[in-house]
């Protein structure tokens, strides 16, 4: 069973203008609602997956019951931390003359130190194979939230698997994790330099796993593909070109693909070939949708034949 975090869900809101002008009144497309946060959207593209997991969020408010309901919807096993304060929404925007998406993303309402002691009892009360924590921490919880879930995580014999930044990624790093996914900017940061070179990174990775603090790095390279390193084998698989509708979920849908085939005990050049086609797959639907299962199997396909071996 896989667990999945998310310390700040969200509803995002997306919508589509023609043009966006400053100082008008802009007429928009219906509004679409969408639960979001970096974890839940990890639990949505695994249920899309047929994979079981849980998704654990705090929420609070007539947008927290929203949340609820669009995750019971698409049938998601939730466990949710009752909060007094709202949930938070985020807004998508499509300029449709432009294709060019603007995204707001909104902080979230202040949280007490019950929400993150809450999520540490479930996970030492409950056994799991994998846990994912992934997005963005509610302002109040401490910075050092995901060291400390990394630290519940080992001590339950789960394997934790981590998509964050700044100074949360740094820390748990320190903690020690069983995967990052931080993009090469993140990886840049964790290695003490301002910018890696695309064939520095290998050996960035590899140094995070030789100090013990992880086993396995997925670096996202943006237009350069993605690149999954362990102690003994590297993989660099390149972007299947498409045309890209929207970039919200794609992370996410990477981590769910790579964590669908940690799961199922695949060789590592299959998790990260799974895990570039889901990540691609959801760039192809508009708003906040993530991917197509057809879509996946037929850039799955593309990966394993462009994938090639770093060592």
């Amino acid at each position: 069973m896989i667990l999945t975090i998310t310390l700040n869900p969200t509803i995002d809101k997306s919508t589509a203008v023609e043009k966006i002008i400053p100082d008008s009144k802009l007429r928009c497309a219906a509004v679409k609602n969408e639960a979001g946060g970096g974890g839940i959207n990890v639990s949505k593209a695994l249920q899309k997956l047929n994979t079981d997991n849980i998704a654990l969020f705090p929420a609070g408010g007539n947008i927290g019951r929203l949340l609820q309901q669009l995750l019971q919807q698409d049938h998601v096993s939730i466990h949710v931390i009752e909060v007094d304060k709202e949930t938070r929404e985020n807004l998508i925007v499509l300029e449709t003359s432009t294709n060019k998406q603007y995204r707001f993303n909104m902080p979230g309402e202040e949280a007490d130190q019950r929400v993150l002691d809450d999520v540490l009892a479930y996970i030492s009360n409950n056994k799991f194979e994998f846990i994912v924590g992934s997005g963005s921490i509610l302002p109040g919880l401490p910075g050092d939230a995901y060291a400390q879930i990394a630290k519940a995580a080992k001590l339950s014999g789960a394997k934790f698997i981590l998509d964050t930044s700044g100074d949360a990624l740094e820390t748990a790093v320190k903690e020690g994790v069983y995967m990052l996914k931080p993009n090469i900017g993140e990886l840049a940061k964790l290695s003490k330099i301002t910018w890696l070179e695309n064939d520095k990174v290998e050996e960035a990775a590899l140094k995070l796993i030789d100090a013990g603090l992880v086993e396995l790095v997925a670096v996202s390279m943006g237009k350069d593909g993605a690149i999954l390193v362990s102690k003994n084998e590297a993989y660099r698989v390149p972007v299947p070109e498409a045309e890209r509708r929207s970039t919200v979920g794609a992370g996410d849908s990477m981590v769910a693909g790579m964590v669908h085939m940690l799961a199922k005990h695949k060789p590592l050049q299959e998790v990260i070939c799974f895990g570039v086609a889901c990540g691609t797959a959801a760039t192809l639907n508009e708003g906040t949708q993530l991917f197509k299962t057809g879509d996946v199997e037929n850039l799955y396909k593309w990966t394993n034949e462009k994938v090639t071996s770093l060592h």
